[in-house]
């Protein structure tokens, strides 16, 4: 996705995935590499705060190097921008929860495994997965609800499909993964991002 981002705004730039366990030295690799930013998914939204300079909340899926020091960013929270919510089922207790927070609805009711447990999304008009569980629909849905499922894959998800027939309105996991790379290319390049060739990327 962002490497068709990249070309269609005639960038000689290229986005590679790693997979590592210390976050905090691969920070500081990058920067030894030249490297304009990153993103930085599961399970390391919290601990790579601690490689940041300065940090947008206590959870960032986005960074900046630039200049010698390396900028936080929680773009995760533009996945919520524009929807309207008075109160929130939030699934998830990890990272990615974490950094949706500050877009939430101050009555928001979260649920973990290891709390309070199954959700209960009876009265909520936004409904969010933030955990990667693709295969169970976790919570009893009503229409008119919005359902915000952060887990992606070749196929929809077990709760996307359930909320499609049952009437809500839903951003899957691509349409998630599209809003939130959308903002962080635009802090890496100080472009404005091609979002529909973002989105044709992740359908091809």
């Amino acid at each position: 996705m962002q490497n068709a981002a990249f070309a269609a705004a005639g960038l000689d730039w290229r986005y590679a995935a790693f997979d590592v366990e210390d976050v905090v030295g691969a920070v500081r690799a990058l920067g030894t590499l030249g490297f304009a930013g990153a993103n930085v998914t599961i399970p390391h939204k919290q601990a790579v705060v601690a490689a940041c300079d300065d940090a947008d909340g206590d959870a960032v899926n986005t960074l900046v190097l630039r200049d010698g020091h390396v900028h936080g960013h929680n773009t995760d929270r533009e996945i919520l921008a524009g929807i309207s919510a008075s109160r929130a089922c939030l699934i998830g207790g990890g990272g990615a929860a974490v950094a949706l927070g500050p877009a939430l609805p101050e009555d928001t009711r979260q649920f973990t495994r290891s709390g309070s447990w199954p959700p209960d999304a009876a009265g909520c008009d936004l409904v969010v997965n933030a955990t990667p569980i693709r295969d169970e629909v976790l919570v009893e849905l009503s229409p008119g609800q919005t359902v915000v499922d952060l887990a992606y894959g070749p196929e929809e998800t077990a709760l996307v499909a359930a909320a499609r027939a049952a009437g809500c309105v839903v951003i899957d996991g691509r349409e998630a993964l599209v809003r939130q790379g959308a903002a962080s290319f635009r802090l890496w390049t100080g472009l404005e991002p091609p979002i529909e060739t973002m989105r044709d990327a992740l359908t091809t």
